[in-house]
């Protein structure tokens, strides 16, 4: 049985815990400059449209979790139903990349959202 995740909504206290792992090699490589991502996840705080989470397996925290509408940015995706969402996420902690961890807790956060309706 796959293990289960919490998804922790993000607040301000987490912030130099996701300015950490943005300057890790391997979430470096698909984010970007850690100073740019940086401030455009600690902007989002506050936004509406974005709804930022902490990924933990059991109670140690180890990955970013963004789900976002949308119809809110301009993201090259064309024309999208109201209520269409999008995510990002990343595994900040090295040991736990290249587990299955990515793909099991993204599965457990969509199916928790398709539940939602």
């Amino acid at each position: 049985m796959a293990p289960a995740y919490t998804f922790r909504p993000m607040s301000p206290a987490d912030l130099p815990l996701i300015r950490r792992w943005l300057g890790e090699a391997h979430v470096r490589e698909w984010w970007g400059d850690p100073d740019e991502q940086f401030a455009l996840v600690g902007g989002d705080l506050d936004e509406p449209a974005m709804d930022q989470f902490i990924v933990l397996a059991g109670t140690h925290p180890f990955g970013y979790l963004q789900c976002y509408r949308l119809t809110a940015w301009n993201t090259g995706f064309g024309p999208q139903p109201e209520g269409t969402r999008g995510i990002d996420q990343f595994i900040g902690e090295s040991d736990m990349i290249a587990r299955g961890h990515g793909s099991a807790f993204i599965r457990q956060f969509v199916d928790g959202q398709l539940r939602q309706g």
